[in-house]
């Protein structure tokens, strides 16, 4: 497959194909996620919290947004480029939603956009964006960005009753023309049933194997990931850490730079 598209994702469902993504937030990062072969590059407001030491994704704002998407699309040449809409970016009008859509995507080189929450809040918003040709990623399940009216970080989902909600905002995301959808910490089963009645592609983050794809944070994977969904790779955070404490220390000793670091 070519360069990948929202249509993209309901051939590699249909395929039976497993959908990769991972958060890239910078052009180096990026332009190895698209050499590895990712189907998309998510440019996550988790940028809040995993490279700007924030407590949560709130403060993240559109300016922030467009300086980094600007910087992985320079990167990505096959990949689908999808940016987060940032916390009050969608949610004071649909045509707020689409200025700052619009812009993400004519301004920052975004081929999509992702929104979380349901239809019954953002189903206009939604329509508006799709209408004006920008596709969305719908995202349900812990949103992040509702964090203070959840109550913190929790496990969405369990019971009879959050399963039927969520799978009817699933249904419903599908309705008004999300290309994909993000289930985010959700029981496998409940994931694996909602997946099961859609005709486009579930993204699972802490949402068991049987969503049509998964997302992970980039940091996550380098070794700074402590959440149970996520999974160590590499350990480049360790690397790091040895890395700095080494050089610190032949600095102090006279060690560095050798004779082999000086210009004759």
């Amino acid at each position: 497959m070519g360069a990948i598209t929202a249509s993209s994702f309901r051939e590699l469902k249909a395929k039976g194909e497993k959908i990769s993504v991972l958060t890239a937030y910078d052009y180096p990062t990026a332009v190895l996620m698209d050499e590895a072969g990712v189907d998309a590059v998510l440019v996550g407001d988790s940028m809040g919290n995993v490279i700007m030491g924030m407590e949560n994704t709130l403060g993240v704002t559109m300016d922030m947004m467009f300086h980094h998407v600007r910087m992985v699309r320079r990167g990505v040449k096959r990949a689908m480029v999808i940016a987060d809409m940032p916390y009050l970016s969608y949610q004071i009008s649909a045509e707020e939603a689409v200025r700052n859509a619009g812009r993400l995507i004519s301004e920052g080189g975004a081929q999509g956009v992702k929104i979380e929450g349901p239809v019954v809040y953002f189903g206009d918003v939604i329509r508006s964006l799709t209408r004006a040709s920008i596709p969305v990623m719908g995202h349900i399940g812990l949103t992040p960005q509702s964090i203070n009216q959840m109550g913190g970080y929790k496990i969405q989902g369990r019971g009879e009753n959050a399963a039927r909600r969520l799978r009817m905002e699933a249904l419903e995301l599908q309705s008004v023309g999300c290309f994909a959808i993000v289930l985010e910490c959700v029981p496998a089963e409940v994931a694996k049933e909602i997946t099961l009645s859609l005709s486009v592609p579930t993204i699972g983050i802490g949402a068991g194997p049987d969503c049509d794809g998964q997302v992970l944070v980039n940091h996550d994977i380098l070794g700074w990931g402590q959440a149970k969904f996520t999974k160590t790779y590499v350990d480049v955070r360790s690397a790091m850490s040895t890395a700095y404490a080494v050089y610190v220390d032949e600095v102090k000793q006279g060690v560095f730079p050798g004779e082999e670091h000086c210009y004759e």
